[in-house]
């Protein structure tokens, strides 16, 4: 899969960008995104035994905006199951306490609102997340945060890297890969978490599966069959559709029926109108959503992944 991914980009930018520029960008944009589900499964401890061996192997930051340590870092407090869609301790949710909603300018609100669309999510989506990180990384760097400092360093360094390829070699504008390619894979991760996670009493109840999606699981290296994922993060993504038909009616009764066919059925009822609203349904500001104690867990499951093996696929805006 690395090999596909890395040689569909090359070829595109060496060989199809001087002659079909518009269909090379698009290659290009699709292999980014597909760079991402690459380093998400590299932060679970794939392919190899070695952190370092597999950090090394997805380093090069084909969609740019997020440093892999940080990445890293984020997705392992979003393994914290208990405290997924909550908008303080969860990194990768889009709701907001409504205190916090209530106290923002009425731009952001609109915009926040589109973007619990689904069009609005692809369009508006990567740009406000990587706004907010940045902001917010930003502060951690000012307070002179050494992980985060060196996370930023090695992301420098591979962005120098990045750029002598795409505009030394390719001789592709670094302003045109940022906003086709660079964009156009962010967008294309967001049609995936786009409906990943919900609010619901129970942790287990918050993550959804996407039943049949064809060419997109294998972009998405199945994390579309999410649940699976979250209660065996250990676990490689070739395993995941074997977990899931293993025990399908035990998944489904645990995430209560939070399942879709495809994503096409998601596009067809979200495309233009909010899934989830974006005031959290419990969380005001510093009080604790209830939680229903205990989740499932499949009888053969093995323990859950430890910060070695667990770790990210988004950052959200800071609240």
């Amino acid at each position: 899969m690395m090999a596909l991914c890395y040689g569909v980009w090359l070829g595109a930018g060496f060989l199809l960008f001087p002659v079909l520029p518009a269909v090379a960008l698009a290659l290009m944009a699709i292999a980014a995104g597909f760079h991402t589900s690459l380093q998400h499964e590299a932060l679970h401890g794939h392919p190899t035994r070695s952190a370092a061996i597999n950090e090394l192997l997805v380093a090069l930051p084909l969609a740019v905006a997020f440093p892999f340590r940080r990445f890293k870092a984020l997705h392992l407090r979003h393994h914290h199951d208990e405290n997924l869609t909550d908008p303080y301790d969860d990194p990768e949710s889009w709701y907001r306490a409504q205190g916090d909603h209530a106290a923002m300018a009425w731009p952001m609100r609109v915009l926040l609102a589109a973007n619990n669309t689904f069009i609005g999510r692809l369009v508006i989506g990567p740009p406000l997340m990587a706004f907010g990180f940045w902001r917010s990384d930003f502060r951690n760097l000012i307070a002179g945060n050494p992980g985060v400092r060196r996370a930023w360093a090695h992301h420098v360094l591979g962005l120098a890297v990045l750029a002598a390829i795409v505009w030394g070699g390719m001789g592709i504008n670094p302003l045109l890969y940022v906003g086709v390619v660079a964009d156009g894979g962010m967008a294309l991760i967001a049609i995936r978490t786009y409906c990943e996670h919900r609010w619901d009493q129970t942790p287990d109840g918050r993550t959804v599966v996407v039943e049949h999606s064809r060419i997109l699981s294998w972009l998405f290296l199945n994390n579309n069959l999410h649940i699976v994922h979250h209660k065996r993060p250990a676990a490689p993504w070739y395993e995941l559709p074997r977990l899931y038909r293993e025990r399908r009616a035990e998944w489904l009764a645990a995430n209560k029926a939070y399942v879709y066919r495809n994503y096409w059925q998601i596009f067809r009822a979200h495309a233009l109108s909010a899934k989830e609203p974006v005031v959290h349904p419990v969380r005001r500001r510093g009080d604790t959503p209830p939680v229903a104690p205990g989740a499932f867990q499949p009888a053969s499951a093995a323990p859950a992944a430890g910060p070695r093996e667990a770790m990210l696929v988004a950052a959200r805006p800071e609240h």
